[in-house]
């Protein structure tokens, strides 16, 4: 039984998750008595899950010849037609809303951006934050899995920058051992109780702290996937307060550095975790940046001699670092502190910094989105080698093979890349500024969903940017640059080549 469901398309695969995980919200909303959201879930459910099973019986006996290629187009479908069955319950259980909203909501979610149109927490029940939440887990999840299974073997999502001088691909031995297939398989298998035991345990550390069981479950969640969906419009409203912003602290590490749950999946993840290029630096940032913020102050008070108290310094300091910390992951926690950080630091624009961080993003290989803290790593290598012969032309770099690898093949790529990336920031703003949106309001709708950072919008510009409040066509605009930043650009190119069509 299993091996004919493994054997199925991805995407019916795919369509049957969804028809079971919309059990969830409905089992929730029949339990608080409304009734109309657990049958429209219900419904949803049992019709999705009919069309899945005459798919298989359809597929039944056909031997589907699993390519690289097709899982790649599948992806593209999965971010893109896929939402839109989800949207199907959701837009029935909203009722007073248009289905290209519930479409948008859906994209946003499963990319794990946690952009939204609807303003005010309180206009959807809690069993639509719920399911919201969990597309968003799902769409975490998926890229998990796309990462090890299909990325790293083809060179692409970052893994190209370390693998540039390496013939063939970055699983090289696991991906001449498996099918594509059974890569996805095997690496769900592995991954899959690891993400549900991280969410699990975080969902249970927030109870303590004092959070209510759905805030705590849909807050685990959006920290894992780093969707930034809540029921409550953030969790510096959350009654856990510093704790569990603490514990959500120490649970963005996981989108820092894949080696902190995918250790053994690839070859070159079997060192030390504190060797990891992209722990340093992603620590790096996050001290770095909340102490200039920090230390800017006292630059006023020795010029203003201003008083300086104990508890707004030691408040300002973390809501500086949860928050630094929170948007470098594209996860979008806004600390309740931050406010008090922000007037802190005395800058005018302190938004602007977190639209940097939402571009730098996370690492490969996880949740997060932006550039990735790896190419980043590589530009930085290569500039500074490239510095060092400016003193001393006749130098030679060492530190390694894998290291000189970096500075030259891994930084060009890093850096098409880059461009590629400005590029299509460049691209959608022209896009949103065609539909009447203003420039500096385009630039950070722009940033955040290229980067998967929904919550950049409220935070980033001088004002709040309501998602609500754009036209349809800027909608549409904005769920396709999500796809874009959620994929890469590079894997989409990929699609292009004809040698990636050639049998």
């Amino acid at each position: 039984m299993f091996a004919r469901i493994v054997a199925l398309p991805l995407f019916v695969i795919l369509m049957g998750i969804g028809a079971g995980i919309m059990l969830i919200p409905a089992a929730h909303a029949a339990s608080l008595g409304q009734m109309q959201v657990a049958r429209s879930f219900l419904y949803a459910s049992v019709l999705v899950f009919g069309f899945v099973l005459l798919l298989a019986i359809t597929f039944n006996g056909h031997a589907f010849k699993s390519t690289a290629r097709s899982h790649l187009l599948t992806l593209v479908a999965a971010l893109t037609v896929y939402p839109a069955i989800l949207a199907v319950p959701f837009y029935e259980a909203v009722q007073d809303t248009t289905f290209v909203n519930a479409w948008f909501e859906m994209v946003s979610s499963l990319t794990t951006t946690g952009a939204t149109v609807y303003d005010n927490p309180g206009r959807l029940g809690g069993s639509l934050h719920l399911w919201r939440a969990t597309v968003g887990w799902m769409g975490g999840f998926l890229m998990w899995v796309a990462a090890a299974a299909i990325f790293a073997p083809l060179n692409l999502g970052g893994f190209e920058v370390r693998s540039s001088g390496r013939k063939g691909g970055y699983m090289t031995q696991f991906a001449e051992q498996n099918e594509p297939s059974e890569r996805l398989v095997r690496v769900a298998a592995k991954l899959l109780p690891i993400y549900t035991t991280l969410t699990a345990v975080l969902w249970i550390g927030l109870v303590i702290a004092g959070d209510s069981g759905l805030v705590a479950l849909i807050h685990a969640m959006s920290t894992l996937s780093t969707s930034g969906i809540s029921p409550i419009g953030g969790t510096y409203a959350a009654e856990s307060g510093i704790w569990g912003e603490a514990l959500i602290l120490l649970f963005l590490v996981f989108s820092i550095s894949r080696i902190t749950f995918s250790r053994g999946l690839v070859d070159e993840d079997r060192g030390r975790l504190l060797d990891d290029v992209e722990l340093r630096l992603g620590l790096a940032i996050v001290v770095v940046v909340p102490a200039f913020l920090f230390l800017r102050h006292f630059l006023l008070v020795l010029t203003e001699q201003s008083a300086v108290g104990v508890t707004a310094a030691s408040q300002a300091l973390w809501g500086g670092l949860f928050t630094v910390a929170s948007f470098l992951t594209t996860a979008g926690w806004e600390s309740r502190y931050w406010l008090g950080a922000a007037d802190w630091s005395g800058l005018a624009t302190p938004g602007l910094i977190l639209v940097g961080l939402a571009l730098v993003g996370g690492g490969i290989a996880t949740t997060a989105g932006g550039v990735k803290l790896l190419r980043i790593y590589a530009l930085m290598r290569h500039s500074e080698r490239e510095l060092e012969k400016l003193v001393h032309p006749h130098s030679v770099g060492g530190a390694g093979q894998e290291e000189r690898r970096i500075r030259r093949h891994g930084a060009y790529l890093a850096w098409i890349f880059f461009l590629i990336f400005a590029l299509s920031v460049a691209g959608v703003l022209v896009a949103l500024s065609l539909t009447g949106i203003q420039f500096e309001n385009a630039l950070v709708l722009s940033v955040a969903a290229l980067s998967t950072t929904g919550p950049l919008a409220e935070i980033g510009a001088e004002a709040p940017i309501s998602f609500a409040g754009v036209t349809t066509a800027a909608k549409v605009i904005l769920a396709m640059a999500m796809v874009l930043g959620r994929l890469e650009a590079l894997v989409i190119i990929a699609l292009f080549n004809p040698d990636f069509w050639r049998k």
